[in-house]
């Protein structure tokens, strides 16, 4: 008999005794005289605690199976697909969550959920750390994997003691393990986006221009659309249709002064629910430019339209997303400051050690020489910080809280250094 998905299991009518039944994952459950409220309400009853199971069976004494960590990983990520859900599509929650999860699989997927305690769990740590991870990772992989035993327990998949003993593994504190550090985000210098500029295509720079001035974040400024945008007052407000926070109930409002105005202005003239910046207008001048400056004949090579695949492998598309927008200023960079072009564009025929030598050396200098989006951010709010206080960098960047804006802003060391001068 085929497994119910989606419909429920009907409620009907047992001839030999004139009972009502229902029956669930193979197993009769009997609900009073056929055609009863009482009947009724039984049957919601037990078919909203089988759903609340997730479809899953009593055994025969009247409890849940033990659930196996394959199995509890299972429900959880199909709980995670239609809980962490932003504008219709899954968000990358899901991709993290069964990240830390894999090794649970790795070294426990067969055992009881409920025989999950904290020394596994600090294998699994331990484990995160042979595989490289920073230990600021670790920390947010450990705690996904403690709230889905927590989910477990309120799913009654797993014994409620197991949530409140994994909660006491305490995270990797910095200093006290081998775990590597990474460094903390800081500010681009001006200097260093201004040599990146010359180098970007034209759209993704006045997009870099716009983040730079109003403190944006990446996702932010790759959304902006003319009917997002209020031009009714001497100070534009910009509300993104969808922004990190929606889901706290906030309202976000990115507030752009004259400066960013002359930048957004030109892309403003279009649909009212299209992107401003949008990727294939350009490329389009792009083409356009290549053409103008072409020494070729016409009668010889390629003319502009010809020679297209019916589907390329890669189009321009609507809109910028966060990664097309980092990879363009990572090209801007590698062009602006010099990167070797055998590092740039590795052959696909080089031996496979020569090319795993060639990738670390370019990853290093990228890792030097590159900046990207969030960085901009950071300007942004130190600069308003350093100019108008940190309350004023609180409410441009949108933070609830000012302990989160001071992530972002980097505190004004000339202010301690001018007051040492005068008392120390």
């Amino acid at each position: 008999m085929p497994r119910l998905l989606r419909s429920l299991p009907t409620y009907r009518k047992h001839r030999a005794s004139g009972q009502a039944i229902v029956t669930l994952s193979g197993k009769d459950f009997y609900l009073g005289p056929h055609g009863t409220k009482t009947s009724r309400l039984e049957y919601d009853r037990h078919v909203a605690e089988w759903l609340a199971r997730g479809r899953r069976p009593l055994d025969s004494s009247g409890d849940t199976p033990e659930t196996s960590n394959v199995e509890l990983i299972v429900a959880y990520k199909r709980f995670a697909e239609g809980y962490y859900r932003k504008d219709g599509k899954v968000t990358n929650e899901v991709t993290a969550i069964l990240s830390a999860a894999k090794f649970v699989k790795q070294l426990y997927g067969r055992e009881s959920a409920s025989s999950f305690g904290p020394l596994k769990l600090q294998a699994v740590q331990q484990s995160m750390l042979r595989a490289g991870w920073c230990r600021k990772n670790i920390n947010k992989q450990i705690g996904r994997i403690v709230r889905m035993f927590g989910w477990g327990v309120s799913q009654e998949l797993v014994k409620p003691e197991v949530a409140q003993a994994l909660r006491e593994v305490k995270g990797l504190h910095k200093g006290r393990t081998e775990a590597r550090e990474t460094a903390p985000v800081m500010p681009v210098e001006e200097s260093v986006v201004n040599s990146t500029l010359e180098h970007l295509p034209p759209i993704v720079a006045d997009m870099v221009r716009l983040q730079r001035l109003t403190g944006c974040r990446p996702e932010e400024v790759c959304s902006v659309r003319p009917c997002d945008v209020d031009t009714s007052n001497p100070v534009w407000a910009y509300r993104p249709q969808s922004h990190k926070t929606q889901h706290h109930g906030r309202e976000r409002v990115i507030f752009i002064g004259p400066k960013g105005q002359d930048v957004l202005r030109p892309y403003l003239l279009r649909a009212k629910t299209s992107f401003c910046f949008c990727p294939s207008e350009g490329e389009k001048k792009r083409r356009t430019k290549e053409h103008e400056e072409r020494r070729t004949p016409l009668s010889y090579g390629n003319r502009p339209g010809t020679n297209r695949k019916d589907d390329p492998q890669w189009k321009a598309g609507a809109r910028y997303t966060t990664a097309s927008y980092r990879r363009a200023i990572h090209r801007g960079c590698e062009l602006a400051f010099g990167l070797s072009e055998d590092l740039r564009l590795i052959p696909k025929a080089l031996p496979a050690d020569e090319k795993a030598r060639r990738r670390k050396l370019a990853n290093e200098w990228r890792a030097e020489h590159t900046w990207h989006p969030n960085q901009l951010r950071h300007s942004a709010a130190t600069e308003i910080r350093k100019r108008f206080g940190l309350e004023a960098a609180q409410v441009t960047l949108g933070h609830a809280a000012a302990d989160v804006t001071q992530v972002y802003a980097e505190r004004d060391l000339e202010k301690a250094a001018a007051v040492m001068a005068q008392v120390g």
